[in-house]
């Protein structure tokens, strides 16, 4: 895992590849900042008009609204941010990645069917990522539960969604399952990982294609791995 970080993080110094990793957070936060400029107002407002009638929400509701606001479109500009990194940015950032680390790699699927089956893959995950992050919301008052809860979200999307990707062009069906049943803990540790940089001020920006390269290098290395086990050849 150490080394499929330093390569993941030398990576993103690369010319070719560090425009792939800015335009998507900028495109997500541009997008999400529009809509919370045009609905936080009336959100606000129906929020604390169906806040429970407790004293102490009388002074605290306001700032409780917005607190939940922000954490209501937080992670909808990292879910959309990972959306486009996987969907659009990965395939680029992977074709230079293994070109130049994993030339060996015989290429089992095609690019038109990755990038459909990716699209398709991006959508669920990120549907269930919604669905069970605004399920969960309420949690966050409990206290605690933000410390942990957003990382573990955060990590479950970006291993669902990169583990597939990375390995869409390279593995035949039966590979992948192989490798998401015996690499499940490696891949998870690579979404810890990368949920975990996106908690770190200004850096965060970049942590779903940091993410994306690190599930590359991890993916790949495996890949490379069980064929190498199990006789494959791979030129």
């Amino acid at each position: 895992m150490w080394a499929s970080m330093a390569k993941a993080l030398r990576d993103m110094t690369r010319a070719d590849i560090l425009w792939q990793v800015l335009w998507p957070p900028l495109a997500s936060l541009a997008v999400w900042a529009g809509i919370a400029w045009l609905s936080w107002q009336p959100l606000s407002r129906w929020l604390l008009a169906n806040l429970p009638e407790w004293s102490w929400l009388d002074w605290l509701g306001p700032y409780l609204v917005h607190a939940v606001l922000l954490f209501a479109f937080a992670p909808l500009v990292y879910m959309t941010t990972v959306l486009l990194v996987a969907t659009f940015s990965l395939p680029r950032m992977m074709a230079i990645v293994a070109a130049r680390d994993y030339p060996d790699l015989t290429r089992y699927g095609s690019a038109n069917a990755a990038f459909w089956g990716s699209l398709a893959n991006s959508l669920v995950a990120g549907g269930l990522f919604i669905v069970g992050w605004l399920a969960t919301l309420p949690l966050l008052l409990v206290p605690g539960v933000l410390l942990v809860l957003p990382l573990l979200w955060a990590a479950w999307l970006n291993q669902r969604m990169f583990r597939y990707d990375v390995l869409a062009e390279h593995a035949t069906a039966e590979e992948r399952a192989a490798l998401f049943r015996r690499r499940r803990p490696e891949f998870w540790l690579a979404g810890l990982v990368s949920a975990a940089a996106a908690h770190v001020p200004i850096a965060n920006i970049m942590a779903p294609a940091f993410g994306a390269l690190l599930f590359v290098h991890v993916g790949l290395a495996a890949l490379r791995d069980q064929r190498a086990r199990e006789g494959v050849v791979v030129k």
